[in-house]
């Protein structure tokens, strides 16, 4: 699995430098150096095949559009992660709270209702198990 990333990222590398040298070659541009420039294209267009041949690979990957959001904003793919975590870690206790807040009211239910039903209560203790004192 890492391979083909490793792949794909040595590709998009040589692709980018192809890129920044044929920067360099039209932004210098002489007659002389239409031949290199004319070289450079076509390193470009073996580049984008080779890109093209990778995605078979990457087929199975799915890129959340938010991610390309934080990208076109200039951020760090990698703080939408840390920020999906926090984002989990806060639903998490907030969650927790909740489970806890549940808890608490089964135990001062149960003791409301062993005061007003006591009979019952110990049925109801017994059909589940629960053989704690009052």
């Amino acid at each position: 699995m890492a391979d083909r990333f490793e792949a794909l990222e040595e590709q998009l590398e040589r692709f980018i430098e192809n890129a920044r040298q044929l920067g360099i070659i039209v932004s210098d541009f002489q007659p002389q150096g239409q031949n290199a420039l004319n070289s450079k294209l076509q390193t470009m267009i073996q580049g984008m095949q080779e890109i093209d041949k990778l995605k078979t690979h990457m087929q199975d990957i799915h890129v959340p559009l938010d991610v390309f959001e934080y990208i076109d904003q200039g951020k760090n793919p990698n703080l939408y992660t840390k920020h999906c975590l926090e984002k989990a870690l806060g639903k998490n206790e907030q969650i927790k709270g909740k489970i806890d807040a549940f808890k608490r009211f089964k135990a001062m239910l149960i003791l409301e209702l062993t005061d007003v039903f006591p009979k019952e209560m110990a049925n109801y203790r017994a059909l589940r198990g629960d053989d704690r004192p009052t």
